[in-house]
């Protein structure tokens, strides 16, 4: 028997408002909060939230310095297209340039690491 239930995700950011708007956009979904703590609320499937961590330091990918601790992987029908829609919105590559992988990393504009995963 389970202990507890797993109720959300969150990311530690600079400003839950703006990384959480990014997320809807690629996920869809409704933003919900006020500063310091915003709910993405996803169609059909797990939340999202975002948390105002200030003096916020984004992971390095990879780095041992400062591990990347977490990362989300997005499950994507179009690897070039999702690549294009993310860094029209603000993700910049982290690892993309193997264009055979199914999989090319990004960091978002808060500097979190996630994965498009045509897999």
């Amino acid at each position: 028997m389970a202990l507890a239930k797993l109720g959300v995700v969150v990311l530690d950011c600079p400003d839950p408002r703006a990384l959480a708007g990014f997320y809807a956009e690629v996920l869809g979904g409704t933003v919900e909060g006020e500063d310091d703590w915003v709910d993405l609320k996803v169609p059909g499937g797990s939340a999202l939230a975002f948390q105002k961590a200030p003096g916020f330091v984004p992971p390095k990918w990879p780095g041992a310095d400062a591990s990347q601790q977490s990362h989300l992987d997005l499950v994507v029908d179009d690897l070039d297209a999702a690549e294009k829609g993310v860094l029209a919105l603000g993700a910049r590559p982290l690892d993309a340039t193997d264009r055979a992988r199914g999989f090319r990393v990004y960091a978002d504009p808060a500097g979190h690491p996630f994965c498009l995963c045509a897999c």
